[in-house]
């Protein structure tokens, strides 16, 4: 069996990658970073270890890789004759990676079984953004081709923090995973992943961890920043900003119970959980690296505008979450693009327009005056300086 992951990094050799080796998946990693292409092929394994309680150390074998902008060819032949294609790329690298993809379900067997394609992204619904794409490109020639492939969305959770220096390809990660993977599309022909889950229903899965571990997370990092932080661990030491992480979180718990109808003493355990795997203090995670891209994390559907705005539509509190979306603004990361952007946007935009712009909110949304607000503060804030 073989598996081809977009996405050679971090979370694609110490997760994705690793339970596809453990599923018996002969590893083909895709990346454009030739560097790390060539470190790859120069070894015959690298370890994932676990750092943390029940931390261990996994060594991974069969595997090589492939550089996609110098050998188009030869990923495409690779996916071809591939049985599971998989991503670590991020949501917006989406779109390049269908291109490939499709190059090689023209080319793949009529015959052979169809090729399981998953993406592994924080997004809701990845993998249809990936299906979508797939779709735009073939246009007319989509129907002929369709039988060749299935495709199902997955959850993923697991932090992978940034890497020691001197590390070469291994990666140290934390013991806890979990990758829930929809059953439905694979009928009775799943991939051999033993470290997945498969679930009839993936929505609750994907909801639960995006407004749990993504928000708590990303808020610990612009609290963490904002109160002069370094890293994530001794952040969520301080009792405040714990209590202000806890507290965004039990407001998307409740939302959960109210969508979803999952149960609360279950979200209040799972909380537990993940503030506890945040305060880890082996993972040598830093604010900085958690809070990159502030613009992406305050868009419509991301992890605090989203549970945000679902929760005052249903007549909950997000009075926490305003408190990380005004933290989230006030990060500011000279090492980081979108922070970059972010705080000249508001040194010189209009606080109405901008808040609809980077949130997606119109002015008639009910959640929309308490972001204005948080938008208004922080423009005074940064013009003053």
């Amino acid at each position: 069996m073989r598996a081809v992951h977009f996405g050679a990094g971090n979370i694609g050799r110490g997760f994705v990658g690793l339970l596809l080796h453990q599923g018996g998946y002969e590893l083909v990693f895709s990346d454009v970073a030739a560097g790390l292409v060539d470190a790859i092929n120069a070894a015959d394994s690298y370890t994932v270890h676990e750092v943390g309680d029940g931390g261990t150390d996994t060594q991974v074998t069969g595997f090589r890789a492939i550089n996609s902008a110098a050998d188009p060819e030869g990923l495409i032949a690779e996916i071809a004759d591939a049985d599971v294609v998989t991503t670590a790329v991020g949501p917006t690298v989406l779109k390049f990676v269908a291109a490939p993809i499709l190059d090689a379900l023209r080319r793949r067997d009529a015959g052979a079984a169809p090729l399981q394609v998953m993406a592994c992204e924080n997004a809701i619904g990845a993998t249809d953004l990936l299906r979508e794409a797939i779709i735009a490109r073939a246009g007319d020639e989509w129907p002929s081709l369709a039988a060749r492939a299935v495709f199902a969305n997955t959850a993923v959770d697991r932090i992978v923090p940034g890497q020691p220096e001197g590390a070469g390809i291994d990666v140290t990660v934390e013991p806890f995973y979990e990758w829930a993977i929809e059953r439905g599309p694979f009928g009775d022909n799943p991939p051999h992943i033993p470290g997945a889950h498969f679930v009839d229903d993936l929505a609750p899965y994907i909801e639960r961890k995006l407004f749990t571990v993504n928000t708590g997370h990303a808020a610990t990092a612009y609290l963490g920043a904002q109160a002069g932080f370094d890293r994530i661990s001794d952040a969520l030491a301080d009792p405040g900003i714990h209590d202000a992480v806890s507290a965004a979180l039990e407001e998307t718990s409740a939302l959960l119970a109210a969508k979803h109808g999952l149960d609360p003493a279950d979200l209040a355990e799972y909380r537990s959980t993940i503030l506890r795997r945040f305060a880890n203090p082996a993972l040598p995670d830093t604010v900085w690296r958690v809070g990159r891209q502030p613009l992406r994390k305050l868009s419509r559907h991301e992890r605090f505008i989203g549970p945000a705005a679902e929760a005052v539509e249903r007549g909950l509190s997000a009075d926490a979450l305003l408190v990380a979306v005004a933290a989230a603004l006030a990060f500011d990361d000279p090492a980081d693009e979108q922070s970059v952007q972010l705080q000249q946007r508001l040194r010189t935009e209009d606080a109405e327009v901008l808040a609809s712009d980077v949130t997606g909110l119109d002015a008639g949304h009910p959640l929309f005056p308490a972001v204005l607000e948080a938008f208004a503060a922080r423009t005074v804030a940064v013009r003053r300086h």
